[in-house]
């Protein structure tokens, strides 16, 4: 199933839930308060037994509080909650949220990757969600869903993605935008000047910027690989997911 179809059938779903739900209290609440959510996040994250989440960018969190997160990860995973996390690609590009990333994967709360707009949607169980009010980075409040056929269409929404997204550990989100841009144009047949011509760059920045793929792609130099082909096809795996 292609993308349009997957999300036209989400979108008639959605019609279909708002008609079911026409005259019938909706068990949805808005927090404006970010204080509070946390604090309804902290407490879902104690009982929980599985974790689905999609978030667009970084976490904000830095020093303490990006500690006390952490252990709040860690704990729940300990306790045997099973987590999966879809990030948006651009979170891969701050280093120590790069990390981060990788750290979680490592220790049980799955990573992948999209590069499609997200939104931050957080869903415990089928019991409770929590989306963000505004599509906007950070912006305070959230909307806290407990009606079971909103639930239903988020863990749909979010299923959906998970299946089309690229898994956080592939070598490829370790390359730079304007690297995977260079392996983008390579992949399409061109050569380093044609390349430099399509980026308004020089010839030699291209080639820099061909070695370092090389390196983030551990493509060592061989007598039997052609490494400029093998990174075409790591890129042509990633696109084609």
């Amino acid at each position: 199933m292609d993308e349009s179809a997957s999300l036209a059938q989400l979108a008639h779903r959605l019609e279909e839930v708002v008609g079911e739900l026409r005259g019938i209290p909706v068990d949805v609440e808005r927090l404006e308060d970010s204080e509070l959510v946390r604090h309804q996040i902290a407490q879902a994250t104690r009982s929980a037994g599985e974790l689905r989440a999609m978030h667009p960018v970084g976490s904000p969190e830095k020093g303490r509080q990006e500690q006390k997160s952490r252990r709040s990860v860690l704990d729940a995973l300990r306790r045997g909650m099973t987590m999966r996390t879809i990030v948006h690609a651009s979170v891969l590009d701050d280093p120590r949220k790069a990390a981060r990333v990788r750290e979680l994967h490592a220790v049980g709360n799955l990573h992948r990757v999209v590069d499609e707009p997200i939104q931050q949607v957080l869903v415990f169980d089928r019991t409770v969600a929590f989306v963000r009010i505004t599509p906007v980075a950070y912006s305070p409040g959230a909307l806290v869903i407990r009606q079971q056929s909103l639930i239903t269409t988020l863990i749909d929404l979010f299923e959906q993605t998970w299946a089309r997204a690229r898994e956080a550990t592939e070598p490829m989100h370790r390359l730079t935008p304007r690297e995977r841009e260079v392996l983008a144009l390579l992949a399409e047949g061109r050569s380093n000047s044609a390349v430099a011509r399509a980026l308004s760059i020089t010839e030699a920045a291209v080639g820099k910027h061909v070695a370092s793929v090389f390196v983030k792609l551990e493509l060592p130099v061989t007598q039997d690989d052609n490494r400029r082909v093998l990174a075409v096809l790591a890129y042509l795996r990633g696109a084609a997911r």
